[in-house]
């Protein structure tokens, strides 16, 4: 699927279930791209702000905050005004809800690789776009 490497996309995964984040997280990795796992949206929070990643794949339904209160926040971190948010879920997600909350798209669980990989290309593109911007 993926031929070439990406261009240093950074990703966070934020899943409460193990077994999907590392799977996700795997696939992400065998793909080429840099893959941080967290397991809930204090920690993810914590991450984006060490260090901002391009592409937050998340849960909706997380313990304590659920998803649509992390991407709220998530966006007004420093560096994460751009990043693409991506509602990784088990739940029918409420779309309103999501656009309201700043959410780019969302995939029901489990995610198609290839559906996953056309986002990731997007993603990758438009951080190679800031880049140039930037420079």
């Amino acid at each position: 699927m993926r031929e070439t490497p990406h261009s240093h996309l950074l990703v966070l995964v934020v899943d409460d279930s193990p077994d999907c984040a590392e799977s996700l997280a795997l696939l992400l990795r065998s793909w080429g791209y840099e893959a941080v796992v967290t397991s809930d949206g204090h920690a993810a929070l914590e991450a984006a702000h060490g260090c901002p990643p391009d592409v937050v794949l998340f849960d909706l339904a997380l313990p304590g905050m659920d998803g649509y209160q992390l991407a709220r926040r998530l966006r007004r971190i420093a560096g994460m005004e751009r990043a693409l948010l991506v509602a990784v879920t088990g739940l029918l997600p409420d779309l309103r809800r999501c656009q309201g909350a700043g959410i780019d798209c969302q995939f029901l669980k489990p995610v198609g690789a290839e559906e996953l990989n056309q986002v990731l290309v997007r993603a990758e593109s438009l951080a190679r776009e800031q880049r140039q911007m930037v420079h």
